[in-house]
């Protein structure tokens, strides 16, 4: 097995790109990161891949582990054809040396021989964060029922918008009651700049849901953010704005829309499903307590 640590994501994106559409559902995040990176148009934050862990492990018959990290976040992996090879994994642990891992998420069969490998080479402890399900939706269930309006997130919304972000943020935190009292402004004003998330508002011009778009790939789009304020939930609002948002996509061109969802939370899986997403894999976000 061959270890190749990269220093050039353009060279990293032209080696692993195809390899990672062999599954493109499934490797959104290591593929739209790539896609960032090889782009260069947004460098701030983890973004700028001068900061980037990117390797890959071959043999004779090519690319067999791919492995990309962006600190903070942890190191995401993809086992070309989804073929687990633990002697690719152990090369790759190996290569690592005394390089510190967060975490790691990934598809749960890899992220679990992976962790196991790498807390026993480390002698640390390792705690699961999540347990993800990832679905894939081709076709929107034309049964959904239509209320209120969807539209575009705007500058309007900055009353209330920073405040649903982190409180969403907050929610996805592995049962975290505490949320981040918004500070500033040009965060929220960047997310909104995205033209990416979309409210739901009722019949009284109310918004009473958010969801939004993530990556854009070839042929998939990533859908996220999706929350509803505690007060509202139970009305069908959060099924409304994802069924919305999923045919638009498929409208502009995109063949299926991802979204990750925690399997401790029966209602957004059942929501999902009656939408028309289905699962393809489950995935592990795993975290290693040094």
């Amino acid at each position: 097995m061959q270890f190749k640590l990269y220093m050039d994501v353009h060279e990293f994106y032209r080696d692993t790109y195809e390899v990672l559409m062999r599954h493109e559902a499934q490797n959104m995040i290591p593929l739209g990161n790539i896609i960032i990176g090889h782009q260069g148009k947004d460098k701030t934050d983890w973004r700028d891949p001068v900061n980037w862990l990117m390797v890959t492990i071959s043999d004779a018959t090519g690319i067999q582990l791919t492995a990309i990290m962006t600190p903070p976040h942890n190191i995401t992996l993809y086992a070309t054809d989804n073929i687990l090879n633990p002697e690719a994994v152990r090369c790759l642990i190996a290569g690592l040396n005394d390089r510190e891992i967060p975490g790691v998420t990934t598809e749960k069969k890899l992220a679990e021989c992976f962790a196991e490998e790498y807390v026993l080479r480390k002698g640390i402890t390792i705690h699961t964060t999540m347990r993800q399900c990832i679905y894939e939706l081709t076709a929107v269930n034309p049964d959904i029922p239509k209320i209120g309006t969807v539209r575009l997130l705007d500058k309007k919304d900055l009353h209330f918008f920073p405040y649903w972000s982190e409180a969403f943020s907050a929610a996805s935190s592995y049962g975290k009651t505490e949320m981040f009292i918004p500070q500033e402004a040009e965060p929220y004003l960047y997310r909104i700049a995205s033209k990416k998330l979309y409210i739901l508002e009722d019949d009284k011009g109310m918004p009473v849901s958010m969801a939004g778009y993530t990556r854009e790939m070839q042929t998939a789009i990533g859908v996220a953010f999706v929350y509803t304020p505690p007060y509202e939930r139970g009305k069908g609002y959060a099924t409304s704005i994802v069924a919305h948002i999923s045919q638009l996509a498929l409208e502009k061109g995109f063949t299926k829309c991802v979204l990750y969802t925690d399997l401790e939370n029966p209602t957004s899986n059942s929501i999902y499903r009656k939408i028309g997403y289905m699962p393809i894999c489950d995935s592990l976000q795993l975290e290693f307590e040094y």
